[in-house]
């Protein structure tokens, strides 16, 4: 897409870590993650969730909590993610 001059946007960059996300595809992921920060989408309330949930559901909940921290605000979306990933993965309290 970015050979042909396309720029991703947030729809794009939702869709990749979502697949991301239903793989657990955690090294992708985070090379997403890099190239969303690069792209300037690091700050979208979307491409933030969806990040968020990518992290969650590996259990990395250390880059969740990251990525949570940045975001304007944490919607119900962000904390569903965050506690299904703490809860997939035992950490509970």
């Amino acid at each position: 897409m970015q050979q042909e001059g396309v720029l991703p946007n947030s729809g794009t960059f939702g869709g990749l870590l979502n697949v991301c996300a239903s793989m657990v595809a955690l090294e992708e992921g985070r090379y997403a993650n890099e190239q969303v920060i690069q792209s300037g989408w690091d700050s979208d309330v979307f491409v933030g969730n969806c990040l968020v949930d990518m992290y969650a559901k590996p259990g990395s909940m250390e880059d969740t909590w990251r990525v949570s921290n940045k975001l304007s605000s944490c919607y119900v979306v962000s904390w569903n993610a965050i506690l299904g990933g703490c809860a997939m993965h035992g950490h509970g309290k």
